[in-house]
């Protein structure tokens, strides 16, 4: 049984590219290609491939988001990001919302087959580029705990440390209260943490308040 590929690009070069690679891989079968998020719904919808391989840069496509609606239309496709973003933020965002794989595009053929077997039997792939720069990223989330948050959300934690209510916060820095509660929803996110005794006992240990 093969596995099912549709190949999403709006630069036909690469489309046919891919395709032209894949077609004597055994066990692989490209069955469409599409070039923007419209075409790439339907025809994602209508035949339900096993495998998409998607760049989120095409035309009619909402961002990274846009893999949400790939899974809400076809929640067994696996979807691997085909993309020249080296972003982090970027990386983050694809998983988050449903991407499987994540490549770049000046990847080997090769890595690409291995990508689209691995996400096919489950696993999640990564390009090795990436990979490397994200256990960097961990590494030295180790060594700096407080590095995951912006500026903005380290001042808000330390002054949530010191007692302040969010309207007060929101005095103090004059930001609306909702901008405030938007920051500490997203502060919790990220620590993993969702009451406010272990906000304050987290400022405390990592030096961002002393009291």
């Amino acid at each position: 049984m093969s596995i099912k590929i549709i190949i999403a690009d709006d630069h036909t070069l690469v489309r046919e590219g891919i395709k032209s690679l894949l077609k004597d891989v055994e066990g692989i079968e490209v069955i469409a290609e599409t070039g923007d998020g419209e075409e790439t719904l339907l025809k994602t919808s209508d035949l339900k491939p096993d495998v998409l391989i998607l760049d989120i840069s095409m035309p009619k496509v909402s961002g990274i988001r846009f893999c949400e609606k790939i899974k809400e239309i076809s929640p067994e496709t696996k979807i691997i990001i085909l993309s020249m973003h080296f972003s982090k933020e970027y990386v983050r965002e694809a998983f988050r919302y449903g991407a499987k794989g994540y490549i770049l595009k000046d990847s080997s053929f090769i890595e690409l087959e291995f990508a689209i077997k691995s996400v096919y039997e489950g696993n999640i792939y990564i390009s090795p580029k990436i990979a490397q720069m994200l256990v960097k990223d961990y590494l030295d989330l180790l060594e700096n705990p407080l590095e995951v948050l912006t500026e903005r959300q380290k001042e808000i934690l330390k002054l949530i440390a010191e007692g302040y209510s969010t309207k007060e916060i929101a005095n103090k820095l004059n930001l609306s209260v909702k901008t405030v509660e938007t920051h500490e929803s997203q502060i919790m996110d990220k620590l993993g943490i969702y009451d406010i005794p272990g906000l304050v006992k987290y400022a405390i240990k990592h030096g961002l308040t002393d009291i």
